[in-house]
C-alpha cells in the first residue's frame, strides 16, 4: 500500500530561493488563497528564532520540540519530508488552517535545510522502518495508515481490513480500531499511533455512544415524560428541546435570544448528561457578577450544591480540590487558573455569556480555549455582534474545525470594498447550514406562545474598594442604632433620621461613589449596563427602560451613553409637566431613541409597553414600587416578553434587601424611597420596620478574611498615594490586589460584623495587639458616630439634638456643670480590651 501526500509539491525553486516580501494584508493576484497563507506562514517561520530539540535518533527524519521563547509554548514537530501534509505538528494551527504546514514546522525545515544533503533529502521523502497511524488535517480530518518499510505482507493484509487504498480509514471501522490495534501487535513490527489520531477516533466513538444511549432514553425526543424530571421546574417545550440537544451534541451553542431561559436549559442538559452519560465534574465559566446568580438557580432548579470559585490564589487551590459537581468561576481568573482547571479535569464546560471569548486575540479567549474537556456548552444570545471573527472564535471553542480555517472562512463569506474594508457578508445561509449540528437559536418570536409573561434575572456586581468602605462606615451606623432600638425597643427623631441617611448613603454607595461625593465614579454597574446594552441594542428595534432613583447614577449612566453616542431620554420629578408627554412620545416613535432613563417619577402613570427590558439599576426599599417600575412596561397592550434585570451590588445591603424584602408585601409603604413620616409615629409599625432592617443588615454575606484583609490593605495603600480622582469614561476602577497573588474581581470586600457597634478586622487573631486596636476602634468610631457639637451660640440643654444626630455635651441641672456623656461598647467587647491588656503586661513581665 502507497501513501501519496495530501498537497501537491512545493517548488524547490520556490524553497531555494528568496520570493518577495508578502503582505499580511493583501493577497498576490497570482497566488491561491492558500499558496498565500502557505507562503505567510514560511516566511514569518522563517523569521522566528525559536528553540530547536531532537528528540529523536536521526538528524533530519525525527521528532524535534520546538520552543517559543516570547509565548513561552512547546510543540512537537514531526518531519518526513518538504511536501505539504507529509510533517506534522501539535499546535492549534496546524490542526485547523488545512495548510498541511504550520510556522513550526518552517522553522524546523529552514533550519535543518542548513545541513549537508538535506535539502535533496527532504525531496525525496522519508520512509521510515515503522508503520504510523497520524490524523490528516485537510477539508475533513482523516486517519490515515502510512506502511512502513519492514512492513511485512501480514501487515498490509491486516490494514486492508480497515483502511483503504489510500490509506484512509474506513468509516464502519472506527468502532473495530481496537480490534486493528490489538492484531496489529501480535506481529513483529513496530506500529506508532499518534496522540491525535487516537483522540479523533475517541471523539467519534463517544458521539455513536451518546446518540445511542439518549436515543434509548428519551425514545419520544422532547416530548418524553423522562425530561418532566430533570429539574423542579416545569420546562416549556423549547426549552427541553434545547436540554437533550446540548446533551445529543456533546459540544455545542445554545444561542437563544436573551430571556429565553438558556441558564436552565444548560442545567437541565447537565442533569441529562450526569444520569446518563457519567458526567461528574461540571466548570461554569460566568462573568464575575453572574457567579452567585449561578449558584442560585443551580440550587433553585437542580437541588446540588455548588461552589463559587473566588478569593486569592490559595483560596482558589483549595475551593477546586474539595469535592462537588458545579464549580463556578469567572472569565478573569480562568488564565491564572489553568492548571488548577486542568487538575480537577472538568467533564463539561459551560460557557456564560460567551462572547466574551469574541475577540481571538485577547488573553481570556485563548485561555478559555485551552481548557479541556469532552463536553461542553455555550450560552449567548449574540452570537455574532459586528464581525464574523467574532462568530469565528466563540465556535472555535465548541469545534474548532467546524467552520474550517478563518482565512478561508472570511474569504468565502465577507464583502470588501478597495480598500480591504467589510461592507457587508453573502452566503450565511451556508453558515448556518454548517452550524446546525452545533448550534441551537429561538427568537422570541417563534416560542412566543410557550413564554411567561415576564422573566427576571439579577446581576450581581462586585464593589469596589472605595465603594465597600462608604458601605461599611454606614453600616457600622446602622448596626449602632439597630442594638440600641434591641435594647430600648424605642428610637427618637434624631436617631430615626440618622439612621434613614445612614441606610441611604449605603444603598447610594452601591451605584458609584459619585452619588455621595459627586467629585469620584468608583462603581462597576455604570460599566456593566453598558456591556448589557451593546448586546441588546444589536438587535434591530429593541428599546430598554433604566430605573435608578437617583438622577445623579443616570447621570453617570449617560457619559456612558455619550461616548458610544446613544440616544435616550432622561424623565425625573424636575422634568416640567409639558415635556413630560414630549419625552414619552419621543422615546416611542424615534426608533434611534433606544433608552429611557427613569427615576420612580417615571415608575407611576406612564404607559412605555413599546420596551420589552426593564433595567434596575438599583432596588427600592419598598417591593410595591419595583412593581409599579415593571408595571409600566409589563402591562396590557404588551405583545412581548418582559425581561426584568436587576443590577445586585454582591455583598452589600442589596443583597440582604434582595433575600429579605423582594416581592413581598410593603410593610413601610415609601419610607425610604419618599414616603411619609408616620410610619415612626406607630410603635408596632416601627417595629415591623426595625426588624426587616436588622434582617436585611443581617442577611449581608460577610467577606472572607483573606478578601476582607486585601480590600483594607488595597485601600489603605491607595489612601497612601492619594488616589480618589474620578475615573475617565468607560474605564472601569482599577482594584488593588497583592502583588504576590492575582486579584479576583469577584471576591467580596468589607468587614466581619463581630456584632453591632464593632468593627472587625480581618487580621491575625493570634496577635494581641489586634484585638486591642479593635476595641479601641470600636470605641473611637461609636464616640464619632454620636459627636456632634452644638452650633455657635445655641444654648446646651440635656436633649438637644444637633443636624447629625445627640450631642455629647451635657449639663447636670442641679450643678450647672457640663460634662461628656457617650456611649460605652458591649460588655463583651470590654472583656476582651480587658484581657488582651492582661496579656500584653504579662508579656512585657517575661
Amino acid at each position: 500500500m502507497k501513501a501519496k501526500p495530501s498537497s501537491r509539491k512545493r517548488s524547490t525553486a520556490k524553497r531555494h530561493h528568496a520570493a518577495p516580501k508578502l503582505s499580511r494584508t493583501s493577497k498576490p493576484s497570482d497566488l491561491s488563497l492558500e499558496d498565500w497563507q502557505r507562503g505567510l506562514r514560511r516566511q514569518f517561520g522563517r523569521e522566528q528564532k525559536f528553540l530547536l530539540k531532537n528528540l529523536g535518533r536521526e538528524e533530519i527524519f525525527s521528532d524535534f520540540q520546538i520552543t517559543n521563547p516570547d509565548s513561552r509554548g512547546i510543540y512537537r514537530v514531526s518531519i518526513r519530508g518538504n511536501r505539504d501534509g507529509e510533517n506534522h505538528c501539535s499546535c492549534p494551527d496546524f490542526a485547523t488552517n488545512t495548510l498541511g504546514t504550520c510556522k513550526h514546522v518552517e522553522f524546523a525545515l529552514a533550519r535543518l535545510e542548513r545541513k549537508p544533503g538535506a535539502r535533496k533529502a527532504l525531496e525525496a521523502g522519508y520512509r521510515p522502518p515503522h508503520s504510523e497511524i497520524r490524523l490528516q488535517y485537510g477539508a475533513s480530518r482523516e486517519v490515515r495508515f502510512f506502511p512502513g518499510s519492514s512492513a511485512s505482507a501480514e501487515v498490509f493484509q491486516l490494514a486492508s481490513r480497515f483502511f483503504d487504498k489510500a490509506g484512509v480509514l474506513k468509516d464502519g471501522a472506527f468502532s473495530r480500531f481496537n480490534e486493528f490495534l490489538t492484531k496489529a501487535a501480535g506481529f513483529d513490527h513496530e506500529l506508532r499511533c499518534f496522540d491525535d489520531a487516537l483522540a479523533f477516533i475517541a471523539e467519534l466513538r463517544d458521539r455513536e455512544n451518546r446518540r445511542g444511549v439518549l436515543a434509548k432514553a428519551f425514545p419520544e425526543k422532547d416530548k418524553s415524560p423522562a425530561l418532566d424530571k430533570l429539574v423542579t421546574v416545569q420546562l416549556y417545550d423549547y426549552q427541553k428541546q434545547g436540554a437533550l440537544f446540548a446533551a445529543t451534541a456533546g459540544r455545542c451553542l445554545i444561542g437563544d435570544e436573551m430571556g429565553l431561559g438558556k441558564t436552565v436549559q444548560a442545567i437541565a442538559a447537565a442533569e441529562i448528561m450526569a444520569r446518563h452519560l457519567g458526567v461528574e465534574r461540571v466548570l461554569i465559566v460566568c462573568p464575575t457578577s453572574l457567579k452567585h446568580q449561578w449558584e442560585r438557580e443551580i440550587t433553585r432548579f437542580a437541588g446540588r450544591s455548588a461552589t463559587v470559585i473566588s478569593g486569592m490564589r490559595p483560596s482558589r487551590e483549595k475551593l477546586f480540590k474539595e469535592p462537588g459537581f458545579f464549580k463556578i468561576t469567572n472569565y478573569d481568573t480562568v488564565h491564572t487558573d489553568l492548571d488548577l482547571i486542568s487538575g480537577w479535569s472538568p467533564d463539561l464546560v459551560i460557557l456564560d455569556e460567551a462572547q466574551r471569548i469574541k475577540n481571538w486575540k485577547t488573553r481570556t479567549a485563548q485561555s478559555v480555549k485551552r481548557i479541556n474537556s469532552p463536553h461542553a456548552i455555550v450560552l449567548t444570545g449574540t452570537p455574532l455582534e459586528n464581525r464574523l471573527e467574532e462568530l469565528a472564535s466563540i465556535i472555535q471553542f465548541v469545534d474548532r474545525h467546524r467552520l474550517g480555517p478563518t482565512f478561508r472562512f472570511l474569504a468565502d463569506h465577507q464583502l470588501l470594498d478597495e480598500h480591504g474594508k467589510v461592507i457587508g457578508y453573502r452566503n450565511l445561509d451556508r453558515i448556518g447550514k454548517t452550524l446546525e449540528p452545533i448550534l441551537i437559536r429561538r427568537r422570541k418570536a417563534e416560542v412566543l406562545k410557550q413564554l411567561p409573561g415576564r422573566m427576571d434575572k439579577n446581576f450581581f456586581v462586585p464593589m469596589t474598594d472605595e465603594q465597600m468602605l462608604h458601605h461599611e462606615e454606614n453600616r457600622e451606623i446602622v448596626a449602632l442604632i439597630v442594638a440600641k432600638w434591641r435594647r430600648m425597643r424605642f428610637l427618637s427623631e434624631a436617631d430615626q433620621r440618622r439612621l434613614m441617611i445612614a441606610l441611604q448613603n449605603m444603598r447610594m454607595s452601591c451605584d458609584s461613589t459619585y452619588l455621595l461625593d459627586q467629585e469620584t465614579d468608583h462603581g462597576a454597574k455604570s460599566d456593566e449596563l453598558a456591556t448589557l446594552l451593546e448586546e441588546m441594542f444589536e438587535r434591530e428595534g429593541s428599546k430598554v427602560v433604566i430605573f435608578s432613583q437617583w438622577v445623579r447614577m443616570h447621570q453617570m449612566i449617560q457619559r456612558r451613553f455619550a461616548k458610544r453616542k446613544w440616544d435616550h431620554v432622561l424623565f425625573h420629578g424636575g422634568v416640567p409637566g409639558p415635556q413630560r408627554k414630549h419625552l414619552v412620545d419621543r422615546f416611542k416613535d424615534q426608533p434611534e431613541c433606544r433608552a429611557f432613563l427613569s427615576t420612580d417619577a417615571g415608575g407611576v402613570g406612564l404607559n412605555l409597553q413599546h420596551a420589552s427590558t426593564v433595567i434596575n439599576m438599583d432596588l427600592p426599599w419598598n417591593p410595591a414600587v419595583l412593581e409599579q417600575r415593571i408595571g409600566r412596561v409589563h402591562r396590557l397592550g404588551q405583545t412581548q416578553p418582559v425581561q426584568v434585570v436587576n443590577f445586585i451590588a454582591q455583598g452589600t445591603i442589596e443583597e440582604g434587601m434582595l433575600g429579605i424584602l423582594k416581592f413581598k408585601k410593603s410593610l413601610f409603604a415609601g419610607v425610604l424611597d419618599g414616603g411619609e413620616n408616620e410610619v415612626f409615629l406607630g410603635g408596632s409599625r416601627l417595629n415591623k420596620f426595625m426588624q426587616s432592617v436588622e434582617k436585611a443588615t443581617d442577611a449581608i454575606p460577610q467577606a472572607s478574611i483573606e478578601d476582607a484583609a486585601a480590600a483594607r490593605a488595597g485601600a489603605a495603600d491607595a489612601a497612601s498615594q492619594g488616589r480618589g480622582a474620578a475615573t475617565n469614561g468607560d474605564e472601569a476602577p482599577t482594584l488593588p490586589a497583592p502583588a504576590s497573588a492575582p486579584h479576583d474581581s469577584a471576591g467580596s470586600t468589607g468587614t466581619t460584623d463581630s456584632g453591632p457597634g464593632t468593627t472587625a478586622l480581618a487580621t491575625d487573631p493570634s496577635n494581641p495587639w489586634n484585638s486591642l486596636l479593635a476595641g479601641g476602634l470600636a470605641i473611637l468610631e461609636q464616640l464619632a458616630a454620636a459627636t456632634r457639637a452644638p452650633s455657635h451660640g445655641q444654648p446646651i440643654s440635656p436633649q438637644a439634638p444637633t443636624s447629625g444626630g445627640l450631642s455629647i455635651v451635657r449639663r447636670d441641672e442641679q450643678s450647672g456643670e457640663n460634662y461628656l456623656r457617650f456611649p460605652m461598647p458591649s460588655a463583651e467587647m470590654v472583656d476582651r480590651i480587658l484581657g488582651t491588656v492582661g496579656t500584653l503586661l504579662e508579656r512585657f513581665r517575661r
